[in-house]
């Protein structure tokens, strides 16, 4: 038996983000130091998973809000883009690799997952290809540094859950979210907006396509600040906005639904939104990017 360690490889690094460590330092030190923190210590995060030219600065709002000296593990809960899912995978690796540092995988939390039986596990090259998880670790090794040796990482890929799925994934994850050592990390982006996402919403009294599509997201990030499951479901349903993180949403929102019920009180707040670029005719396309906080009291 082979007592080698599987490494998953920073797949993406070279192509979505800088592979230079010293580069993308000074590229997270720089957007971070523009973003404010005004919910801290955040107990969950939704941040978006694009190349970091695109969503780098938005991201920034969010990872300005945790806390390394009172978190000791990473959930980091990312949609799966390749392949179907009905359920959620975890990694076969035990290290991530980043331009920074490698990130540590918590065994033991693994392990108590694994056991529920509500988990399959990906293989390496699926992990390796996606990258909806691994967008987030170079922010989280930099978010961490201070405490680099003192925290591990439980990354769970999202499939397309049904909403009783959605539900039982929630509840299971909720007595972590409780934990005020934990951390999650939601990885959504918002409205794939244009012909190449087959999504071409728009609603004319808003003016320009572009304003359209933030009336749209902003309406989406208000009902999320909520903080009630059913809301956002009945959203989606009705105007199909292409929020390509939407299971892994549902999944926090009907954790906090379950803590809730205890008497354990939330609070969400959106901190940034941005478009990669302003729609104006039929031919354009953007990807939205919100960037929020959760916080316990």
């Amino acid at each position: 038996m082979s007592n080698r360690v599987v490494c998953r490889e920073a797949s993406h690094a070279g192509s979505w983000y800088s592979a230079s460590g010293s580069q993308l330092n000074a590229q997270l030190e720089d957007w971070l130091s523009k973003a404010e923190s005004t919910i801290r210590p955040a107990r969950a995060i939704i941040a978006p998973h694009a190349g970091y030219t695109y969503c780098g600065a938005c991201a920034a709002h969010a990872y300005k809000q945790v806390d390394p000296s009172v978190t000791r593990r990473v959930f980091i809960l990312g949609p799966s883009h390749h392949v179907p899912l009905s359920r959620c995978a975890l990694s076969p690796a035990e290290i991530y690799r980043t331009p920074l540092y490698d990130l540590r995988i918590d065994h033991k939390v693994y392990a108590d997952l694994w056991k529920t039986g509500l988990f399959e596990r990906m293989s390496l090259q699926t992990d390796e290809d996606e990258h909806s998880i691994e967008m987030h670790l170079p922010y989280t090794a930099k978010a961490m540094e201070s405490h680099k040796d003192e925290f591990s990482i439980v990354p769970v890929l999202v499939g397309a859950l049904s909403e009783s799925k959605e539900q039982e994934y929630g509840k299971l994850l909720s007595k972590y979210l409780a934990d005020p050592s934990n951390l999650f990390i939601i990885s959504s982006d918002f409205c794939h907006w244009g012909q190449r996402f087959r999504y071409t919403y728009y609603d004319e009294s808003q003016g320009e396509i572009c304003r359209s599509i933030e009336h749209l997201d902003k309406m989406g990030m208000g009902i999320i600040e909520q903080l009630d499951p059913m809301s956002f479901t009945n959203y989606l349903k009705k105007y199909r906005n292409t929020i390509c993180g939407r299971h892994p949403i549902g999944v926090l929102l009907n954790a906090v639904a379950e803590l809730r019920k205890s008497g354990l009180e939330m609070n969400f707040s959106f901190l940034n939104y941005a478009q990669s670029s302003e729609c104006r005719n039929w031919q354009d396309s953007s990807v939205s990017y919100a960037a929020g906080a959760l916080i316990a009291h």
